[in-house]
């Protein structure tokens, strides 16, 4: 006999979810503490490449189901295989993956609920702003297996200082939320129970804002960090030029003038 409808639950290994703006995609392998197989990583990249394209989105909240955010790869089916083209494949298709989240013209914030080690923890750090319950722990706890975590030692060394990164690299110890938030992996640390809320506070405040400046703010945010402080101040000069010749960039200023409520139209 199959379940009454309003009890069936979704056995999608991710789930998305469009209100407002924001779009919500969860992590759904609860049992397995939402490890980063081929599968799920494969199903983020199909939902990021869409929401690549869909002007409605406005904001990416990147969450978890069950009692952790991400432990990293599923190490088991890592050690299903001992060819290193199959390994390489995989780290290839995560690098992927949060490349992506950097080139989305949306902005994408980490909704962090128990654990985040490993390519979880850099899922976290890759992720434009982060949220976390005050019992989230985070760990690039690699090195306890003999695997230095070289794939999230990018996200996390442009994140937070050299030695704080590589104390954790190297002894793969886990920090709290609060000590996160202090290292700058996360913006902000709030009550398990008011991490949704908060999350969609942040998120909403986003949307009000020009989606054309953001846009063009983001990609301007990292580019800038590969440069040297000239070429750096040449290219920001440059993108505000563009930016103040757009039609956001002078109704807000008129609207600030005037004091009224903008009226944007991400152009």
């Amino acid at each position: 006999m199959s379940a009454p409808a309003d009890q069936v639950i979704d056995q999608s290994i991710l789930l998305r979810e469009d209100s407002d703006g924001i779009t919500t995609l969860t992590l759904n392998r609860p049992a397995q503490y939402n490890a980063l197989s081929g599968e799920l990583l494969t199903e983020l990249q199909t939902a990021l490449d869409d929401i690549n394209q869909d002007d409605s989105v406005r904001v990416v909240v990147i969450a978890a189901n069950g009692k952790a955010f991400c432990p990293g790869h599923d190490l088991k089916e890592m050690r299903a295989s001992e060819e290193r083209e199959v390994h390489q494949a995989l780290f290839n298709k995560c690098s992927k993956m949060m490349l992506t989240i950097n080139q989305l013209p949306q902005p994408v914030i980490a909704r962090v609920n128990g654990i985040a080690t490993a390519a979880g923890c850099q899922l976290v750090a890759n992720c434009d702003l982060a949220l976390a319950a005050e019992d989230s722990r985070f760990a690039v706890s690699g090195i306890n297996v003999g695997l230095f975590c070289s794939t999230p030692a990018v996200p996390l060394s442009r994140n937070m200082g050299r030695k704080q990164a590589l104390h954790m690299l190297l002894t793969g110890d886990f920090i709290s939320a609060q000590t996160a938030q202090q290292y700058g992996l996360v913006n902000e640390v709030v009550p398990a129970a008011e991490l949704e809320q908060a999350t969609i506070a942040l998120a909403k405040k986003i949307v009000a804002r020009s989606a054309h400046a953001i846009k063009l703010g983001k990609e301007m945010f990292y580019r800038q960090l590969t440069m040297d402080l000239s070429e750096a101040y040449a290219y920001a000069s440059e993108r505000m030029a563009c930016n103040m010749d757009s039609h956001d960039a002078r109704e807000g200023i008129d609207a600030f003038i005037q004091k009224r409520k903008p009226e944007w139209i991400g152009k």
